[in-house]
């Protein structure tokens, strides 16, 4: 690992070299697939990452700022089930609100300790600088990586709280989900604990157009990830060629998004030695976003060892936010 420290002592940003590689390795696997795909994680760079910034502030996506209104409810509650801990946060992006239970924590008057993991560089070396500007005696060890390498290599910590926010286990498949619990479940001590954000089956008619907003953000967001490869893999995709399609897929109640080309064409990956021709209405599978059942979610996380301690939701019962405790692997399945 590379890595950097601030200059006031207080930040620290691990680096692991082998994720510039693995993007150009999944690049040139999923798009030689008969379903071309590239893992939803590659969307953010620093352009994506505040492109979906922008996404969370548009009226159709009511996902944030419906957690955002449980957090602010219960963050207090939230911190005094936990006490004193260091606050873990896989896929952390701007740790909006992950400043409600800081804020918590420090007018407890706790420690405050935060390890932010996110795989864009970039943007946790802008948000570090903002949350130690606002927050005088935080201490910041962030790991720009993904969450398998992330959990595995978590600074020691007498008491963690795991934020898995935003609804973002939705990107994983069932297996992935497993292999991340397993991962979690390695990684943690008794005791420890995990705050889990969700969003809820709904009617297709509220969860569709929160991934095809009137502005055409999710688009550009979608898109970008091909002006990625481009810019760092040499290719030549004509983002105009490619078209956002979201919907929702009600057999398996998720979210899907592709990258959907709009005519007969082949496209250069310099970088990768590759040519990837597509036909008119083929695609490229960007993500899914599943919806969850929360009582199949606390299902599936206690063979991991994680006992179920609080859950608060919304008005409507559109999302969830649901506390774990780490307590021990049951069956061996870590």
């Amino acid at each position: 690992m590379n890595s950097m420290h601030s200059s006031n002592g207080r930040v620290r940003i691990l680096v692991p070299f082998e994720i510039r590689s693995r993007f150009r390795e999944d690049v040139a696997t999923g798009l030689s697939r008969p379903q071309k795909s590239i893992a939803p994680k590659y969307f953010y760079d620093h352009a994506g990452s505040l492109l979906f910034e922008q996404i969370c502030q548009l009226p159709e996506y009511y996902l944030t700022r419906t957690e955002t209104t449980i957090l602010t409810e219960h963050a207090a509650d939230i911190i005094e089930a936990v006490g004193e801990c260091t606050i873990v946060e896989l896929g952390s992006g701007s740790s909006v609100k992950t400043r409600l239970l800081l804020t918590e924590c420090q007018r407890s008057g706790y420690q405050l300790r935060y390890v932010p993991i996110d795989i864009s560089e970039s943007m946790l070396r802008e948000t570090a600088a903002n949350l130690v500007a606002d927050y005088p005696l935080l201490q910041i060890e962030a790991l720009a990586t993904d969450y398998e390498n992330g959990l595995a290599a978590l600074p020691p910590a007498q008491r963690r709280l795991v934020l898995f926010l935003g609804s973002n286990l939705g990107n994983f498949t069932a297996s992935e989900q497993d292999q991340l619990f397993s991962s979690l479940a390695a990684s943690l001590q008794p005791g420890d604990y995990f705050l889990l954000g969700l969003d809820l089956r709904k009617s297709a008619t509220i969860l569709e157009p929160a991934y095809n907003d009137a502005a055409g953000v999710t688009a550009a967001f979608n898109r970008n990830l091909l002006q990625r490869i481009n810019r760092e893999l040499g290719a030549d995709f004509d983002l105009a060629a490619f078209a956002h399609l979201a919907f929702y897929n009600q057999k398996l109640g998720q979210i899907e998004m592709h990258l959907q080309s709009t005519g007969t064409q082949e496209v250069a990956i310099a970088d990768l030695d590759l040519r990837v021709p597509f036909q008119v209405g083929e695609t490229i599978h960007t993500e899914i976003s599943r919806k969850f059942d929360a009582a199949e979610t606390r299902a599936h996380l206690q063979p991991y060892g994680f006992q179920h301690r609080a859950r608060w939701t919304d008005a409507h019962g559109w999302f969830l936010v649901s506390l774990f405790q780490f307590i021990g692997v049951t069956n061996g399945q870590a």
